[in-house]
């Protein structure tokens, strides 16, 4: 994320201007020479300017989602140390800023994209050598002998006491990051919406201005707050000016259409608390998960990208191979160059359901923390390394006694309101015994047990349906086809769906059967409609 930190203490604690001489200590301007008069005198006194200096005059700093009675005129005229980059009269909206500072939104507004954008606390001046200058709203901008980002210096290097002032003929263009171009770009805004629900502020302790304990409770005489969003936790920090993203932005058109496919498959049952704001988030992390690649990431962008989401676990999800092609994620796309990245506009949203969101589940047999109920059975986790087996592992399954029919019932995690085929792996008999084994089939039947979406709980019994196992090779059983979970079960604690395996073998039939299994998963193959396919 941005990292407004030190925005923040620039400005919050300037209070120190009129008492804490720390902060005056730590932005000395002893080291700036040439001349006794402040940036601020400079600038009033300077008629090319008269535009800016009442800019300066009437945008207060704006702190703590308040207005302070501090004038930007007052903090240059103060002992702190600066860089002015002062556009002269004529070449910006004065009255547009002045209007807008009136009020706290306003005056906020002007701050950060006008006034942060021609301050800096980097002390710069303009040489024959490129050198590299941080704003206050955390941007790079480059100054070198044929400007300033391109801007060109009408008066380069006038030092006061306390900075250095530059002359421009226009102002600084501010350049939108990542997170900025969604917010306040109109064509992407529905978009910015729904992820500036996720800002919040977070106090931070230990950078605020402790005046002690009182009655056991800390006391803070000036506060820090970080301004922080929750969602770039989880898709990536396209704020952070000192970052490089690359980002798929599809239309506002094409957004509603997707957002509202996704936010089907994430329904929860009426028994879920802020059912409403979860299938929101989850819908929202469905569409942006895979649109957002950290370019430290890639080894060359013509031939995969891989999303921030990509794990060496799961290789087969958030890859994408040769972009630029034709039916690649970023073909036709139309790249806008963004102060921390680059934002790729596309007419649709370019992914695929199942290579996103709508995932195969996968309930591996060894995994015996998934077993949830068992009945007269008995059972080893083997391990064995080949591409035939699910993640090289398998439960081998045992009677209790010769004629038991044993159940067991497996969690199935992170279901979506979605249809899927429900299928039963189960490996050869020769995967333990290729000598001589026992090659008679086993015969189960299976039962799903789910939530409806009042969340009352619901089974299907596979229509009573007894499947017969292949004893010579991998035998992929499907107990239920294009079967619909009403209600969504993702990222949840409480797990609301099930599977019971139970061995169906009368007695006469232990001749022509045999009950032990060699289970290697339960898997969960989606199914989407043709409408809904990309």
């Amino acid at each position: 994320m941005i990292n407004y930190k030190h925005i923040i203490l620039a400005l919050g604690v300037s209070f120190g201007l009129w008492g804490c001489s720390d902060w005056d200590d730590h932005y000395d301007a002893s080291t700036v020479v040439g001349s006794d008069v402040t940036l601020w005198q400079q600038i009033k006194g300077n008629p090319q300017l008269s535009d800016f200096s009442q800019v300066l005059e009437q945008t207060k700093v704006f702190r703590m989602h308040k207005k302070t009675p501090i004038s930007y005129a007052s903090l240059l005229d103060g002992a702190q140390s600066f860089t002015v980059v002062a556009p002269v009269n004529g070449t910006f909206n004065k009255d547009s800023l002045l209007n807008l500072v009136q009020t706290n939104q306003g005056d906020s507004i002007v701050e950060k994209y006008f006034i942060f954008n021609h301050l800096s606390r980097t002390l710069r001046s303009v040489t024959a050598t490129p050198q590299n200058m941080l704003l206050l709203n955390a941007k790079h901008v480059e100054l070198g002998p044929d400007g300033i980002e391109g801007v060109k210096v009408a008066v380069p290097n006038t030092h006061a006491k306390n900075g250095v002032l530059h002359i421009t003929e226009r102002p600084l263009p501010y350049r939108y990051n990542l997170y900025e171009a969604l917010c306040n770009r109109p064509e992407f805004s529905v978009i910015g919406n729904n992820l500036r629900q996720y800002e919040e502020d977070i106090f931070d302790a230990d950078h605020s201005v402790s005046s002690g304990i009182i009655e056991g409770v800390p006391v803070y005489v000036d506060s820090v707050v970080i301004e922080h969003n929750r969602m770039l936790d989880r898709i990536g920090y396209i704020n952070a000016e000192d970052s490089t993203y690359l980002m798929v932005v599809p239309t506002t058109e094409s957004w509603n259409k997707m957002w509202d496919t996704a936010s089907k498959y994430f329904v929860y049952d009426q028994k879920m608390q802020k059912r409403d704001s979860i299938q929101q988030y989850w819908t929202n992390r469905a569409l942006l998960d895979n649109a957002i690649f950290n370019m430290t990431d890639q080894k060359s962008i013509t031939d995969s990208l891989t999303s921030v989401q990509y794990s060496r676990s799961t290789p087969e999800y958030n890859v994408y191979y040769r972009p630029f092609d034709n039916g690649g994620i970023l073909a036709g796309t139309e790249p806008i160059d963004c102060s921390n990245g680059t934002l790729y506009k596309a007419a649709n949203w370019p992914f695929t359901l199942e290579n996103t969101f709508f995932k195969e589940i996968w309930s591996e047999g060894e995994y015996n923390h998934l077993i949830i109920a068992e009945k007269d059975c008995s059972y080893n986790i083997r391990r064995i390394a080949s591409d035939s087996i699910s993640r090289g592992g398998y439960l081998h399954i045992l009677p209790r006694t010769a004629t038991s029919n044993w159940e067991l019932t497996y969690r199935v995690n992170n279901t979506l309101s979605g249809d899927y085929d429900i299928c039963v792996v189960v490996l050869p008999k020769t995967v333990e015994n290729s000598v001589d084994p026992n090659m008679r089939p086993c015969k189960f039947k299976a039962t799903i047990y789910y939530v409806d979406t009042l969340g009352v709980e619901q089974s299907f019994n596979c229509n009573n349906v007894q499947y017969k196992t292949n004893p010579e090779r991998v035998d992929t059983v499907v107990v239920a086809e294009n079967f619909h979970f009403p209600a969504c079960n993702f990222d949840q604690n409480d797990i609301k769906v099930s599977i019971k395996l139970q061995c169906s073998i009368t007695a006469r039939e232990t001749s022509s059967y045999a009950r032990e299994m060699y289970l290697d998963c339960i898997y969960l193959r989606p199914r989407t409609p043709k409408s809904e396919e990309q």
